[in-house]
């Protein structure tokens, strides 16, 4: 039995949302669809209340609570990512689904969830005891918005210079 899940709130495309996850990332699926047993504030007896949904493993829970509380920067979803390929599949995948892309690797989607977009290539740049090259990596990142690895490894092998 998992001990947590995260609850996203939706104003009613919680359903859309999760078909969309689960048609972006593998090891993802919608998992059932619950209507609400009576009207609630935002809805009727009949309406869909909740979604029950795995993006890449992790199980979530979709609300559709209204249009009182909306997704902010404060929190967002790091999708590590093995290689270029990987990385332009799911930022390509957003941003056609109605996503708009922000700075460094950061992209909303069209209901608003934040996701980072994250090579494992650039975190394990960054945590280099080569605090020199880790710094050139993430100032080519902080110029970035896809991240572009072949870029990331240039400037942090000091092939090319970046300006921060």
């Amino acid at each position: 039995m998992t001990r947590i899940t995260p609850c996203l709130w939706y104003d009613g495309t919680a359903e859309e949302a999760a078909n969309l996850y689960a048609s972006i990332f593998p090891d993802s699926s919608v998992d059932a669809v619950n209507r609400s047993p009576a009207d609630y504030p935002n809805g009727k007896a009949g309406d869909v209340l909740t979604v029950d949904f795995t993006v890449l493993g992790m199980k979530f829970l979709g609300l559709n609570g209204g249009p009182m509380f909306k997704f902010d920067e404060a929190v967002s979803f790091i999708v590590h990512t093995k290689d270029q390929a990987e990385t332009d599949r799911y930022w390509d995948a957003i941003v056609a689904s109605g996503g708009t892309p922000s700075a460094c690797g950061w992209i909303n989607d069209r209901f608003g969830l934040r996701w980072q977009i994250t090579p494992q290539r650039l975190l394990d740049m960054m945590t280099s005891t080569d605090r020199a090259a880790a710094k050139r990596a993430m100032d080519a990142m902080m110029n970035m918005v896809k991240i572009d690895i072949a870029t990331l490894e240039r400037a942090f092998s000091g092939e090319e210079r970046v300006d921060a």
